[in-house]
């Protein structure tokens, strides 16, 4: 009976959707901890409740991985492969996580200019904005999806330019403490925009498998 009622699931497309949903809930979460990000770095929100806020956007973001890999247990078909769908939800995971990160580190380390980040967080909200346009269209029209998806691996790419210009101006005044710190947290947004672009990279693959 329950594989009955899981075949109808499917046929009326709303397996599909139980897995794009999922993937959108960690990007929701995702995008809440970037824009989480950029108020704290313009002080609207303080390091300490950046801080603990970010615990509470984390395990939201756990809580739809969590729910993606228990669908993809049971899902007889998948819109792309299962393991492209468990790389994409891997690396949208990672984008969190460094984002995470970057927040904790910013309370720990206490840099006092922050705001020249803005950019970095800028491209990251867009990347992030990119892959949910892909997971949109993920189950209905996959040939568009790769579209999206380099859009979002160009701002990886920008993301990595705009971290070596940064590097290249902490690296040519003096090597204080507050420049470690700085560079710790940009190489945290450099993370943050590779594995943006690894999740580019898992679903412009399993689209064009199909």
């Amino acid at each position: 009976m329950k594989r009955l009622r899981r075949i109808r699931a499917l046929m009326s497309g709303r397996m599909d959707n139980a897995l794009s949903e999922a993937l959108l809930g960690q990007l929701a979460a995702t995008k809440e901890g970037a824009w989480l990000a950029m108020a704290m770095i313009g002080g609207e929100v303080g390091r300490t409740g950046a801080h603990e806020k970010m615990r509470v956007i984390e395990h939201l973001g756990d809580e739809e991985r969590r729910h993606l890999v228990e669908e993809l247990k049971s899902a007889l078909v998948t819109p792309i492969d299962r393991e492209d769908l468990f790389r994409l939800s891997r690396s949208i995971d990672d984008v969190l996580d460094s984002l995470r990160d970057f927040v904790r580190e910013s309370y720990l380390y206490r840099v006092p200019d922050q705001i020249r980040f803005t950019p970095l967080l800028d491209q990251v909200i867009e990347g992030i904005d990119a892959l949910e346009n892909a997971v949109r269209v993920l189950a209905s029209h996959p040939s568009a999806v790769v579209h999206d998806a380099l859009a979002a691996k160009k701002t990886g790419g920008s993301i990595r330019r705009m971290y070596q210009y940064e590097i290249a101006r902490i690296f040519s005044g003096e090597l204080t403490a507050n420049a470690m710190k700085e560079r710790e947290l940009v190489r945290r947004l450099e993370i943050v925009g590779m594995a943006i672009g690894e999740a580019a990279d898992a679903i412009a693959d399993g689209a064009m498998k199909r």
